[in-house]
């Protein structure tokens, strides 16, 4: 069951081929976005002044357990979603089960893809589906010390 913030693929399809109808750019960018922190408000904030649209894929808990270890992620999906959907910067996030958001990216073909830039151009998923339908790709400069895992060990530190 997906949490009732996200929005399915199914429904975002539709919803994608009307914003394209009416001439509206559509942003993606993905992760698992949790403890949301400043670094991710910045990662947004700048994918959303790409476009008119910001759709964001998050990982579901599964994937991110696959990913990170059994210890995350610390909120699940469902929390993970409204605190997205709070920001202004976010339209509407879908939240997919695979380790990589390739065929989510396949079925919207967003016009432009971001990410951080601490991901080199080619290992960017999406990006050759993306180029192929005639979107960008645009990386985001990191801030310094600001991501989940600094946050965490932080917390940690006694």
């Amino acid at each position: 069951m997906r949490p009732p913030h996200a929005t399915p693929l199914p429904e975002l399809v539709v919803e994608r081929a009307r914003w394209r109808a009416e001439g509206r750019c559509l942003v993606f960018t993905n992760g698992c976005f949790d403890l949301l922190h400043p670094g991710h408000v910045h990662l947004l904030e700048a994918a959303r002044g790409e476009g008119d649209r910001l759709v964001v894929g998050l990982n579901s808990d599964a994937s991110v357990r696959r990913l990170k270890g059994d210890a995350r992620p610390v909120l699940p999906e469902n929390e993970r979603a409204e605190a997205l959907l709070a920001l202004e910067a976010v339209d509407r996030v879908l939240v997919y089960d695979d380790e990589t958001p390739r065929a989510v990216i396949a079925a919207l073909l967003p016009d432009v893809l971001v990410k951080g830039a601490d991901w080199a151009l080619t290992s960017i998923v999406g990006r050759q589906e993306v180029e192929a339908a005639g979107g960008r790709v645009v990386r985001v400069e990191m801030m310094p010390g600001r991501s989940t895992s600094a946050l965490l060990e932080r917390i940690r530190r006694p």
